[in-house]
């Protein structure tokens, strides 16, 4: 494995004593309530959130919220900061209701060595919002706004806190280096659109571990520029898994490589494990990356690489030129809600190669049999394989019905 192997969990352990040995060195506490602050679910509290986080940037310290739920409008709390500060959540932090297109509800920006943690919830009230999401009939649309946008954050901690009901995205991590998610729980019902949990883009070394999360869309999707990720110990479902991509709809795209999922569990996933690029004509990658011990418990579509991904459509023209390479599936286990467990649909142009299936044990929930499907895959085997290795198609696998 490559240097995403190195980002362990000694490394994580590492992260958090000094995190919170920095927090607790930390004499200054900066309550919201002092600030003007009310917490009736009503008061609009953005300038008193404002007042408070100046302060504790000012000279290091933490943000308390304590006591009751906190109506707050679109908000950016930025950096640099002048030490180490906690965004400490122990109340409802709930957005305001109806349809919102903005970049973000809250955004932490440009600091470094932030934590947020506390048994709070940030609550979006998405259901305010979603029936507003036409971005599945549209050819182009304005996405609702995820709820907690981190960017240009650096050796920063997100831990114990719940995310709920994001009327977008419900975390975004953006041009960040040395971030940990640690045992959070994300929520919102399996129809609820675009509401993906966590997703990744541009981004280096990051930890997501001992979180539950269920959602509309996928549990983790990590994006274009997402290198040395490390994601263990993940309880995904409902959703639509855990997905790389998509890639190479934009020129803009970099290259994935260094990711590292390992002892998680899908239930009632609309996918399992998935790598889904765009029929792009410039040339990217996929590569280093490494599945293993997955538990599938009745996954639609347990194990697929899709190189005809096209936003979910059927009307695919051409043919991709992002490089799938050096992917390992190890250890995955479970029952397949579909007939084919294993889908591998990559590029006529530039076919999947280094595709490694280690001890594949999937069963069909109903009782058929699993089967698998390749087309331009060069796949090898090691160990049980159930479903059956695949035969090379001649023409392009199955589409299946998944966004």
């Amino acid at each position: 494995m490559g240097l995403s192997s190195l980002f362990s969990k000694a490394v994580l352990l590492v992260f958090m004593v000094e995190f919170m040995s920095q927090v607790c060195s930390q004499s200054s506490v900066f309550d919201v309530k002092d600030s003007g602050a009310v917490g009736d679910g009503k008061t609009d509290n953005t300038n008193a959130f404002l007042d408070a986080w100046k302060k504790a940037c000012q000279s290091g310290g933490t943000v308390m919220i304590v006591g009751g739920t906190y109506l707050l409008k679109t908000i950016q709390f930025s950096g640099p900061c002048n030490g180490q500060v906690s965004f400490m959540v122990n109340a409802v932090i709930q957005a305001p209701q109806g349809q919102s297109n903005e970049h973000y509800w809250i955004n932490f920006n440009n600091i470094n060595g932030l934590t947020i943690q506390g048994n709070g919830t940030f609550d979006g009230q998405g259901p305010s919002a979603w029936p507003f999401n036409d971005c599945h009939n549209a050819a182009s649309c304005s996405p609702l706004s995820p709820s907690l946008v981190l960017t240009k954050l650096n050796q920063s901690l997100v831990q114990n806190v719940k995310l709920l009901n994001s009327k977008g995205f419900q975390m975004k991590i953006e041009e960040s280096e040395k971030i940990t998610v640690n045992n959070i729980t994300i929520t919102a019902p399996a129809d609820s659109p675009n509401t993906d949990g966590i997703h990744t883009g541009n981004v280096n070394y990051i930890n997501i571990v001992d979180s539950n999360i269920g959602t509309g869309d996928d549990c983790i999707s990590m994006g274009a520029g997402t290198t040395n990720i490390n994601i263990t110990r993940v309880n995904c479902g409902p959703g639509h898994g855990i997905s790389i991509g998509s890639i190479g709809k934009y020129l803009t795209d970099q290259n994935v490589e260094g990711v590292k999922v390992q002892n998680c569990t899908m239930s009632s996933t609309q996918n399992g494990v998935r790598i889904k690029t765009w029929n792009s004509t410039f040339s990217l990658s996929v590569a280093d990356v490494t599945f293993q011990d997955i538990v599938m418990d009745k996954a639609q579509n347990p194990i697929i690489i899709d190189q005809q991904y096209c936003g979910g459509r059927h009307d695919c023209i051409g043919s991709s030129h992002v490089q799938v390479k050096d992917i390992k599936f190890i250890r995955v286990s479970g029952t397949s809600a579909s007939e084919i467990a294993v889908n591998f649909n990559c590029s006529s142009s530039n076919p999947c190669y280094d595709i490694e299936l280690n001890d594949i044990n999937l069963s069909s929930e109903n009782g058929g049999k699993a089967t698998s499907w390749c087309s331009n895959a060069r796949v090898s085997y090691i160990g049980t394989q159930n479903p059956a290795s695949c035969q090379q198609a001649l023409a392009p696998a199955m589409m299946l019905e998944y966004m």
